[in-house]
């Protein structure tokens, strides 16, 4: 499906997220222990509080037919004579088709075994283990006029092992494991900034150890990692470096600094970290220049109460700032107008961020915060700088002017 071909980038950085991190060398402190996000072990490995399957909750609007795809890693034992054992992973896809109409009759359920298996390439020999794994799903219809479908997914690891020891359940494990669903005649609802309307019906899903984001109108990616709606590879990365959190400039310098020893290890300890180390030592300067950085437009933001969607609700009450006119701009007294009401320094507002890329914005939903300054930029965008208050640290921060930032329609006046 070309939804899901446009959702397959983000999904791999989704699925290689933490696999071998930097400096990329199995010696290395840092991965020693490996494999954090969308671990779902074994049934009967109870050493740790890990978890053996997951379930997505999401909402949709209409539709007709679900396609789901569960993808993961299958961890495989590397060995060598005279090499130290190290493990790599293959990625796993399992893809299942579902009317919607068969999901409101009941569950449906696929169970595939990945099969195991031994091969060796000279002096190397993988071995993996095989695995159970079963995706099921329902639906439920909702009361009420807009039509919406509860669905609930689960993704579930049944493989039969038992042990104590980590690394080797691991092997038995699904590994960064991610569910890309896409309907057709149909569209998915938000759960992080959904319509008034299905909020209510929103506050019903739960899910549990996984994150759904839409990918478009209709994909949605429920991922093991936090991400915000419809999440994007940027354009100037030139590849994976297993760390999508981190900066892409940062990591390939700091990698272009490691010792030909260091180097040599590195490619030595898998075929994705040698294949880094070649392509960062490859990189001409132009393309480096690239990962500097770049600033793009977020684009229009739905506003509080308007009636219309993506028309902000604030006007400004001085022309924009002027580089040659500093004296137009104040701070201290600059306000601007949300839902009807004046907002300036002083002012109380209730924080609803909606539609960024920050992941710590969930903690401050709902919150009171004091608006300290109306800011101005260059770009023709307004910013508000608050403090949240009932945060115990609110007087430093304001001593050292350590603000929140939120655009106009971020806020809602109290």
């Amino acid at each position: 499906m070309k939804g899901m071909d446009i959702a397959r980038k983000v999904a791999d950085a989704v699925l290689y997220e933490g696999y071998l991190l930097y400096p990329y060398r199995a010696s290395a402190v840092k991965n020693q222990v490996r494999w954090q996000f969308g671990v779902f072990v074994p049934p009967g490995f109870t050493a740790t509080e890990e978890s053996s399957a997951c379930r997505t909750e999401c909402l949709i609007e209409g539709g007709e037919v679900l396609h789901v795809r569960s993808r993961f890693l299958h961890v495989q034992e590397r060995t060598a004579e005279g090499a130290q054992p190290f493990d790599e992973a293959s990625e796993r896809e399992i893809d299942a088709v579902w009317q919607l109409a068969d999901l409101l009759e009941g569950e449906q359920v696929h169970e595939v075994v990945i099969p195991g298996g031994q091969e060796t390439d000279g002096a190397v020999t993988r071995t993996c283990h095989p695995l159970n794994v079963r995706v099921s799903a329902a639906a439920e219809r909702l009361p009420g006029p807009y039509g919406l479908v509860r669905l609930r997914l689960r993704l579930e690891n049944l493989t039969e092992w038992t042990g104590e020891e980590r690394p080797e359940a691991l092997r038995h494990s699904l590994i960064a494991a991610h569910t890309l669903l896409a309907v057709t005649g149909g569209r998915f609802v938000s759960l992080l900034d959904p319509p008034e309307w299905a909020r209510p019906a929103v506050d019903g899903c739960d899910s549990l150890h996984t994150w759904p984001v839409l990918i478009d109108d209709d994909v949605m990616l429920s991922s093991p990692i936090i991400l915000y709606d419809r999440p994007e590879i940027a354009p100037e990365s030139p590849g994976d470096l297993f760390d999508a959190t981190e900066i892409d400039e940062i990591l390939s310098l700091r990698t272009l600094t490691l010792t030909d020893e260091e180097k040599r290890e590195a490619r030595a300890t898998d075929p994705r970290a040698a294949e880094i180390i070649d392509r960062v030592e490859a990189m001409p300067p132009e393309l480096l220049e690239r990962l500097h950085g770049a600033i793009r437009s977020p684009g229009p933001r739905r506003g509080w109460d308007t009636g219309e969607d993506d028309v902000p609700v604030f006007t400004t009450e001085k022309p924009w700032w002027d580089p040659g006119a500093d004296a137009s701009v104040s701070p201290e007294t600059d306000s601007v107008t949300v839902a009807g009401t004046r907002v300036a320094r002083g002012s109380k507002v209730r924080l609803h961020p909606a539609g960024r890329a920050d992941a710590q914005d969930m903690f401050i939903v709902g919150r009171i915060a004091t608006v300290e300054a109306v800011l101005f930029d260059v770009d023709g965008s307004q910013h508000l700088a608050v403090t949240i208050d009932d945060d115990p640290g609110t007087d430093l921060r304001r001593a050292q002017g350590r603000y929140w930032y939120f655009a106009p329609d971020d806020v809602e006046p109290v």
